[in-house]
């Protein structure tokens, strides 16, 4: 056992009204995360019941279980795949002698260890605090370890405080942070739509590959690696559209997930604007993912969840590296509106996701007919910019064309318009 691995065991309940495949999924999931976070899962626990147990989540059969799980591994962590009450942390806590972590912190946890960039830092620390605020009350040993591993990385290590008013302090102080980075982004945004290039948001459950995709649409050259949350910061690249040439602003930003906490969707806000401002969103889903439906449906609740569920999209069905295999989704691109299959990471199926690209971004233009005077012709290049030339002639007196445009250009050019 490598010496910076903490070993692990996980925990989930198996409730009534969830199905056995569903939790199986969600284990599958949590032991990924452990992976990601530095931990070794030695084994699960999974207890069957109506409801979880108020003061520890689980029954004192499963208890006995997991203590004897721990000294036969020889194992220090706890992880719960559901978010656990102050209470039931700390009695959990004293019934295992182990640390006890929930789905959250873990979650929390990477996102701490992946933060690279003041912005990240910010937003995760905000997350962390407001998580912890709730919970201070009888943490016992919880309060006396920061520092320790996993779910104890973040703001734990140098600045948490036990007093609430500090806290509360701190997360003001975060929160006040977090709005001026929101107010530049809304003048960095003001200033691309000033410009009316379409900006298209890459979307999808964490390591679907939407960064790969981003790469091989501009070239970015954004850090890709085969893990969850992968990418915090969110990464804008302008590219153009083969072969009209159409200029697009792609945004490439963190993957979702089940059970995302409502902690980390509020302090990313500021960042997950940028999907929120999108003319167009591309649902990237990993094709060879035995999940692939249910992860699907995880990103709508979140888009629902940040307003933004009825905005055009696209979907791509990505890691289908060999077209043969395009057999296996050939169902879901029936099912689905607006799909197709590709790989992001050797370019097969991009000129197909090209042409829906071109076909949705053409729905949100005013198509209206131009007469441009030939000393005024440097305008028809702007339109080329912002829009699609459709038709193009050459007249005595001026160039004539079909172009369509956003709302915002076609008020602009509104006195070259020809009478219909």
């Amino acid at each position: 056992m490598p010496e910076d691995k903490e070993v692990a065991i996980i925990v989930g309940l198996q409730l009534s009204e969830s199905g056995y495949m569903e939790v199986d999924e969600s284990l599958l999931e949590l032991k990924a995360l452990a992976h990601t976070a530095g931990a070794m899962v030695v084994c699960e626990v999974v207890q069957s019941r109506k409801r979880p147990d108020v003061a520890t989540y689980i029954g004192r059969g499963k208890l006995e279980e997991i203590r004897e799980l721990l000294h036969l591994h020889g194992a220090g962590l706890v992880i719960f795949d559901d978010e656990l009450s102050a209470a039931q942390l700390r009695n959990l806590e004293e019934a295992l002698g182990a640390k006890v972590i929930d789905r959250t912190q873990l979650i929390l946890d990477i996102f701490a260890q992946r933060a690279t960039t003041r912005e990240a830092k910010l937003q995760v620390d905000l997350a962390q605090l407001e998580y912890l605020l709730p919970r201070l009350a009888g943490r016992g040993t919880a309060l006396s370890r920061l520092g320790g591993g996993i779910g104890t990385r973040g703001p734990g290590e140098t600045k948490l405080e036990t007093d609430r008013r500090r806290i509360r302090r701190r997360i003001a102080n975060l929160r006040g942070e977090i709005e001026e980075i929101r107010s530049q982004r809304n003048l960095q945004r003001h200033a691309r739509h000033k410009h009316a290039i379409p900006v298209v948001a890459l979307v999808g459950y964490t390591n679907a590959g939407k960064s790969t995709l981003l790469n091989q649409l501009t070239g970015a050259g954004v850090w890709v690696e085969d893990q969850l949350f992968a990418t915090l910061d969110p990464t804008i690249r302008r590219s153009e559209i083969p072969p009209s040439g159409q200029p697009v602003l792609f945004v490439d930003t963190v993957g979702f997930i089940r059970k995302l906490p409502h902690t980390l969707v509020a302090a990313f806000r500021a960042t997950l604007e940028e999907v929120m401002e999108a003319d167009i969103l591309v649902h990237v889903v990993d094709a060879t993912a035995y999940n692939m439906e249910s992860q699907m449906t995880a990103v709508f609740e979140v888009l629902e969840e940040l307003g933004c569920g009825g905005r055009p999209s696209i979907t791509v069905f990505n890691k289908v590296d060999d077209l043969s295999r395009r057999a296996a989704v050939s169902r879901l691109l029936a099912e689905t509106p607006n799909s197709v299959a590709i790989s992001a990471l050797t370019g097969a199926g991009m000129d197909g996701f090209f042409a829906l690209l071109e076909q949705k971004l053409g729905e949100g233009l005013i198509y209206k007919n131009y007469e441009i005077p030939y000393e005024h012709a440097g305008i028809i290049a702007l339109m080329r910019e912002v829009g699609q030339v459709v038709e193009e002639k050459y007249t005595d007196t001026g160039i004539r064309l079909e172009a369509g445009l956003p709302v915002s250009s076609a008020e602009r050019w509104a006195e070259f318009q020809a009478p219909s």
